[in-house]
């Protein structure tokens, strides 16, 4: 059993919504959403993050606002609000993320492959490794070397039920922080 991520007030995406347009938004995302999401919850760590006020990333100034207030409106947009799913083992926020990293590998080129393997692969690696909900314990361990986001041992942990354990390492750690985030 995962316990819930634990949103305290003032860190939810309402209030992230609320920093569009102003001209501290990335040092705000930081200090008051992810700060706050970091010390309520053991199994988040800053690093699992990345730096919202990053100028390296994405830009500086007024570019920087517009880069952060056009991804936040991204996921304003209701078919991408699962807020109401209630279907049991129904995966559609997993089934959009998996799109959304699909058309990002898709758009960047190869070159943003590095982190995504497509979930057709990873079922076929695990079926053929012989993960399956029958004959996996919680000492069942799978390793990804290159894990990247994590999708391969996610789809994986899909297979194998509830029982396994999950490993990875990324060496960028920008990717290995979306990894553990892909983890909760």
């Amino acid at each position: 059993f995962t316990p819930p991520v634990i949103i305290p007030p003032g860190a939810s995406f309402r209030d992230m919504i609320a920093l569009k347009g102003k001209s501290d938004i990335g040092d705000k995302i930081n200090k008051q959403i992810i700060a706050p999401l970091v010390d309520a919850n053991d199994r988040l760590s800053k690093s699992d993050f990345p730096d919202f006020n990053d100028p390296n990333k994405l830009g500086e100034g007024p570019a920087m606002v517009e880069r952060l207030s056009n991804l936040v409106s991204i996921f304003q947009k209701p078919e991408l609000d699962f807020s109401q799913n209630r279907a049991e083992h129904d995966d559609i926020l997993g089934d959009a993320y998996e799109y959304l990293m699909r058309q990002f590998a898709r758009e960047s080129g190869k070159s943003k492959g590095e982190f995504y393997t497509p979930s057709e692969v990873s079922r076929i690696i695990a079926k053929v490794i012989g993960i399956a909900p029958d004959n996996t314990t919680a000492r069942t361990i799978a390793y990804d070397p290159t894990c990247g986001s994590g999708s391969l041992l996610l789809k994986v942990a899909a297979e194998a039920g509830k029982h396994i354990t999950l490993e990875g390492q990324e060496k960028d750690v920008t990717t290995a922080g979306l990894a553990r985030m892909n983890m909760i």
